[in-house]
């Protein structure tokens, strides 16, 4: 009996855990695709490509090629574009789609957070007065804070920032989380950060930052993630799992439905 082949959008520890999860089955051929863009990805078991699809129509001619069984969306509650790409062509093939996506964070009491609808606006409201400001958005897009000049950025990500896409004042450090509150709260505090811009990625390893400005008492400027559509939404890995399980064990002419 042939096996059941699910691909997994990858790059996140989500997609990862599942990845191990699956491939404890023999019935199944796990592939992971990474986007390409962090030099030295954590290991993977399973099948691994790396590289683009080349858009959605190409992202449908490998699920047709590959007799992809289903998709499992868990690349970065931020990979907007990715996410459209996969829910079209799930919708070209009809091969189903499940997004694993961890939950946003929510504010607590002490927190002090200004919303953001994306990097623009996040610039924006910064403020007209020079602040020095935390950039925890990773490298893709800090070339939007280059209209806010009058700011010090001190700019942390895994992967080096294209030197032209930095504002005229930033500082940058490269470092692979988790990061604990405390690491955290040091390093506001040694860089004199008065306020803090960061994607709402949800989950653990990344909310360090946002403890640490709460007890700081620092303001957030918090980016609000997009919205997906054309897919099933789960929230961690055994909810995943049992939504594969679902898939997998139905008839399959009920599987996209």
């Amino acid at each position: 009996m042939a096996k059941q082949t699910l691909l997994i959008l990858g790059g996140t520890g989500e997609a990862r855990r599942l990845a191990e999860r699956l491939c404890a089955r023999s019935a199944l051929r796990v592939i992971t695709s990474l986007a390409g863009r962090t030099s030295t990805p954590e290991a993977l078991q399973g099948e691994v490509r790396v590289g683009g699809f080349g858009g959605a129509e190409g992202l449908a001619h490998y699920l047709e090629g590959e007799r992809i069984d289903l998709m499992v969306d868990a690349t970065h509650p931020f990979a907007a574009r990715m996410a459209r790409n996969a829910a079209e062509a799930a919708g070209l093939t009809g091969v189903p789609l499940i997004t694993l996506m961890r939950p946003a964070w929510q504010p607590v009491a002490g927190d002090n957070w200004q919303i953001a609808s994306g990097m623009a606006e996040a610039a924006t409201l910064l403020g007209p007065e020079a602040r020095r400001v935390f950039l925890a958005i990773g490298r893709q897009e800090v070339q939007a804070f280059r209209a806010a000049a009058q700011h010090h950025y001190l700019v942390r990500s895994v992967e080096p920032v294209e030197p032209s896409h930095l504002p005229a004042n930033a500082q940058c450090i490269l470092a692979r989380g988790p990061f604990s509150e405390d690491d955290d709260i040091a390093l506001l505090t040694e860089h004199r950060i008065d306020m803090v811009v960061a994607k709402n990625s949800g989950g653990a390893a990344t909310y360090g930052k946002i403890a640490a400005a709460r007890r700081l008492g620092l303001p957030v400027i918090m980016i609000d993630r997009p919205k997906p559509t054309g897919t099933s939404i789960v929230a961690d890995v055994d909810e995943a799992m049992a939504a594969i399980d679902a898939h997998l064990a139905a008839p399959v002419a009920e599987r996209g439905a």
